[in-house]
Formats: C-alpha cells, structure tokens, sequence
C-alpha cells in the first residue's frame, strides 16, 4: 500500500505551533510523508485555534473548504472550546484536543482504516514528552511548553477549556530539551504557556528558577519568554527582573492588561488592578529603560462604559 501523504497546519499561539511541530516530527518517524499543499495530500490536519469568535468563524469557514475525497481531522482547541458547531456545521474525518503528542499517529492510521476517529476524553489534561520527534516551522528557533494550562478563570477566556488546569515540565525536562535542540542547530528559545508566570507553582518551582537554569546551559543563544498575567507576575517580580539581567535573554515583556479600569477588571476576574499593572511596568523600565513591553485589550467587554474605556485608551 502507498504510503500516505499527510498536510499539517497549526494557527494561532505559539503553544499551538509547538504542539503542531511535535505531530509532524511523530507522523515523519511513523513513515508518513508530509506535503506542503493540500492538493498533495491524502490527508488534512488542521491544528486549530479558537481563542475568540471571530477566530472560530475562521476556523469553521477553512474547515468548510478542505477539497473533497480528502480525510480531515481536526485538532487543538476548537473541538474542546465547540464541538457541537464543529459536528454541525463541518464534514470531518477525525477530531482530538491540544497537546496531541504521538496519540495523532493513531488518529491518523484509524481515519485511514475508514473509521471516524474521536480523541477527545481528558484531551484538557494531556501533556506529551518533551523528548518527542519534531519538524520545526524554524529551524533556529525551539518552541519550548514549558507547562500547559493555567491557574485563572478568567470570565472571557474559553482557553481554559481546551488547556485545562496548570501541569509544569520539570526544570530537568526542559534543561534536556534545550541541550538536544543545541545540538540540532536551535540558536533561539521561546518558553512558552497558557501563562508563563505561574510555571512551577504546581512542583515546587518557579519561572526566574528556570530561566536562570536554562541561561546557565553553555552555548550561544537567546531565550524569549511568553505571555504572563500580571498579578502572578507580580509575585515574583524581584526574582523576574533579576533573571531578566541576563545576556541571554531577550529584554521583552508580554503582559496583557486586558482594561484600564479597575471595575471591569473584576469583572473580568482578573486579580490584579491597574496600579499593579503600572508597578509592574515602571519596574522593568526602570532597570531596563529599551525594554519592549506588549499587551492586550480586551474594547466593549459586557458593563464597560465609556469612562472606561477613555480610562483603557
């Protein structure tokens, strides 16, 4: 029998793009081939993202257009976040959750036997081995999950039911994974999460303890570092900054403010105001006065009014 040609597609964050890389390197070392048109393929997988509705809309819209007499299975946060919309409205072959690891194999030689494969019990809790095979979208750059889930419940975010609660790789996990990718080539580290801040808070540990750990390992290199909530970051900030110092890692900071009033902020049940947000902030400038700092807005949440939103602008 021929081989099976297989076309792999991940959107959204780049927790995604890591999941993405870890089904194509396992679906390479199974002896599938992986093509790079859909035209090519016998079959499809999208790796998707629903992070907000319009990204569900484009999601369903793609989906809705995968050529016939191709198998299709979908993946990654949508069919936990909307599986009735998904089953209603798309024509699939397979559907599973995020953090698939190794498991796509099996979706992938199921669908292929004529079966519609569901791979969706606990999917909120998985967490893959680091050590698996992957095909990177850059071959400099290691996109490295350094845990999955998170401790918030936040009242806009659906995440949380794709990606379930806080599971950590251990400080030893992650050191091993950067030294294999140094050896592959890798020469930029993003450590990335549902929230990076709270990384370790469930073994013990913490996100200055491994920064600190993975700048020590020898070679030329950088490090980013994800998205993090401020009030968790808040927590650690001396620790933080003072891991920030080194050369290693690159003086960016990703911390969503999400409103700049204080009363939709608990609303939102994020547990943190704007005068923290501020602190947070001016401490990073102060000890690094080029430092680029990214956010996130959240415009129109459901009681926010205009004195609000001026407050936010």
């Amino acid at each position: 029998m021929e081989t099976a040609r297989v076309f792999v597609k991940s959107f959204g964050c780049s927790t995604n793009l890591a999941d993405g890389e870890v089904m194509s390197g396992c679906l390479a070392e199974a002896g599938y081939v992986l093509v790079d048109s859909l035209a090519d393929a016998d079959v499809i997988i999208y790796n998707t993202c629903a992070v907000k509705g319009p990204t569900e809309n484009r999601m369903i819209d793609l989906l809705k257009r995968v050529p016939r007499g191709k198998k299709l299975i979908v993946v990654g946060c949508l069919p936990l976040i909307n599986f009735e919309r998904l089953q209603r409205e798309v024509s699939f072959d397979g559907a599973a959750g995020p953090a698939l690891g190794e498991k796509i194999v099996g979706v992938v030689e199921a669908v292929l036997r004529g079966e519609k494969m569901l791979a969706l019990e606990n999917a909120e809790k998985a967490k893959p081995s680091l050590n698996l095979p992957r095909v990177r979208v850059n071959p400099i750059v290691g996109i490295i999950p350094i845990s999955y889930g998170c401790l918030g419940s936040c009242t806009y975010c659906c995440v949380v039911f794709a990606r379930g609660r806080l599971r950590s790789y251990t400080v030893d996990e992650i050191i091993n994974r950067v030294k294999s990718d140094l050896a592959d080539g890798v020469r930029e580290f993003w450590l990335t999460s549902q929230d990076t801040a709270c990384y370790g808070i469930d073994i013990r540990t913490s996100l200055p303890e491994l920064m600190e750990a993975v700048c020590k390992v020898d070679g030329e290199f950088k490090v980013r570092v994800g998205m993090m909530t401020p009030n968790v970051a808040l927590k650690i900030l001396d620790e933080l900054i003072e891991a920030y110092k080194n050369e290693k890692v690159f003086k960016f900071l990703h911390l969503p403010v999400q409103s700049g009033d204080n009363q939709v902020l608990v609303r939102m049940r994020r547990f943190y105001t704007v005068e923290n947000f501020k602190h947070i902030v001016d401490a990073f400038r102060k000890t690094f006065p080029k430092i680029t700092i990214a956010t996130d807005v959240i415009c129109g949440f459901p009681g926010e009014t205009t004195e609000a939103f001026k407050k936010t602008l």
